[in-house]
């Protein structure tokens, strides 16, 4: 669990510097992010955080929208990164169950790998999809900004501002048995779980 976690978090941060990188904002790369390395994008509470109470956070990985040549539709796309990577990597890591699953010869051994390998299958599913959430300081926040008409933007980019508050009420509810944010994720994190390991 902790290792899925640790290469969730860190796969997720340096999609975010190198899709900066690629569209020319050097900032991440400067702060010495555009790195595989765990210890660049592991924050020390944020990941505690996870491993005991199941929410916490990497460290973010800074950019400047000034350096973007579309700053709105850029932005959104070293949003999405982050999340894409991750389901990329649960995606790869499925390619050989369901090659065995598929072709009838699913042997004890591959099974008993993926008694293991789900755990970080399902929980790069879980992090790509609370990052979408549309609600600021998640990537979603910045992804739904770029799909909206210009008109629109400057009006979402003032909430940005109520996103911690809402945030953190979600949370409480999902604490307190109003589990609004557990089904927003779980639901479809479970149907994609099922396309990926059969």
């Amino acid at each position: 669990f902790a290792a899925a976690i640790v290469i969730g978090i860190t796969i997720h941060e340096f999609a975010h510097a190198l899709t900066a990188a690629r569209l020319g904002d050097p900032t991440a790369r400067l702060a010495g992010r555009l790195t595989l390395n765990p210890i660049a994008h592991l924050d020390p509470f944020g990941t505690l955080m996870i491993i005991l109470v199941g929410i916490g956070f990497g460290k973010p990985t800074p950019f400047d929208p000034f350096n973007l040549k579309n700053p709105k539709r850029d932005s959104a796309l070293i949003s999405v990164s982050g999340a894409m990577s991750n389901l990329i990597l649960a995606l790869l890591l499925s390619i050989p169950y369901q090659i065995a699953y598929f072709t009838h010869s699913l042997s004890p051994t591959v099974a008993e790998l993926y008694s293991y390998l789900s755990i970080a299958i399902f929980l790069n599913i879980i992090l790509a999809l609370f990052n979408l959430i549309p609600i600021a300081p998640l990537d979603g926040f910045k992804v739904l900004g770029g799909l909206l008409p210009k008109e629109w933007y400057k009006d979402w980019q003032q909430m940005e501002r109520y996103g911690p508050f809402i945030l953190f009420s979600l949370i409480l509810l999902n604490f307190f048995g109003f589990p609004l944010l557990s089904s927003i994720i779980f639901t479809p994190a479970e149907k994609i779980m099922s396309f990926l390991l059969p």
